[in-house]
């Protein structure tokens, strides 16, 4: 049987980092459970975090008009990406899960892991305008976000003054994870660590641990699927008239970001529904 391989991206700039503990956690706890597991420490590799022509090897296939979505999908069909780009592409072509590691910086993951994203889930490799989210290339893999925050969990509840996490969360998990196919599990967020005495953090930390352990085996979130809207530009890629109707007499919206103008579904980005719970359709 092929060992099966984890890769955790990390962004922290400091060894000594709660963040690292995190890692350091993750790493030892898959790794006994039977799993390779990669580490990209782009801090500490220097991962270059701009999109740029410097990502293309060779010839432009428009020299008058840089586009960097259409060059690099066609540099990557033709083998001449970045070798920096190709390596961690590999890495996630090897991955059963992906762990994005990092701190909350202004609700969203810090530049040089968006870079990363940016990068490295170019147009081919990782989705196309016909393979997207639960039809998506990587519709077989797991990833989820792993944070620290500086905030307290009080302050993003939807009375919180930050707002509802769940919001904060849609842009990251739908637009770029499950875009590209993930089935996104469950986020992992460390509340406060900072402001949290040593016995509190060593508490989430055997949390994680515990977490670990089963984590291969958890339900992802629920998403809206390809299924439910008519996927022509003539359509406008809406849902189509009878899931409308059908919704109509539901209490809450199909996701965080499918709200249909009512009450969101609670905990839609951070908690996986039973299958009860689940809307009918909606497959993850």
């Amino acid at each position: 049987m092929a060992e099966k391989t984890v890769l955790i991206v990390y962004a922290h700039q400091s060894p000594g980092s709660f963040n690292a503990a995190v890692r350091d956690v993750a790493v030892q706890e898959l790794t006994e459970l039977g799993y390779r597991v990669h580490v990209s420490d782009l801090y500490a590799v220097d991962f270059r975090a701009n999109a740029t022509r410097d990502d293309i090897i060779g010839d432009l296939k428009n020299s008058e008009l840089f586009q960097y979505g259409e060059e690099t999908m066609h540099a990557w069909m033709e083998g001449r990406l970045g070798d920096d780009i190709v390596a961690e592409q590999r890495k996630v072509e090897e991955a059963e899960l992906v762990i994005f590691q990092f701190p909350l910086y202004w609700f969203s993951v810090p530049a040089i892991m968006k870079g990363w994203m940016d990068r490295v889930l170019t147009q081919g490799f990782a989705f196309s305008l016909k393979r997207m989210y639960n039809n998506g290339i990587f519709k077989d893999k797991k990833a989820m976000l792993s944070f620290t925050t500086g905030a307290a969990q009080t302050m993003f509840q939807p009375d919180g003054i930050n707002g509802d996490i769940n919001v904060s969360l849609w842009p990251l998990q739908n637009g770029t994870l499950h875009f590209c196919g993930f089935q996104v599990l469950a986020p992992q967020i460390f509340w406060s660590p900072s402001h949290c005495p040593a016995a509190v953090r060593a508490a989430m930390l055997d949390g994680w641990r515990a977490r670990l352990r089963g984590l291969l085996a958890e339900k992802p979130l629920t998403f809206a699927p390809c299924e439910l809207f008519d996927l022509s530009f003539q359509g406008g890629f809406q849902l189509r008239p009878e899931v409308k109707e059908e919704r109509r007499s539901r209490p809450f919206g199909i996701t965080t970001g499918h709200h249909l103008g009512k009450p969101l579904p609670p905990d839609n980005q951070t908690r996986a529904q039973p299958s009860e719970e689940n809307t009918p359709g909606c497959r993850k």
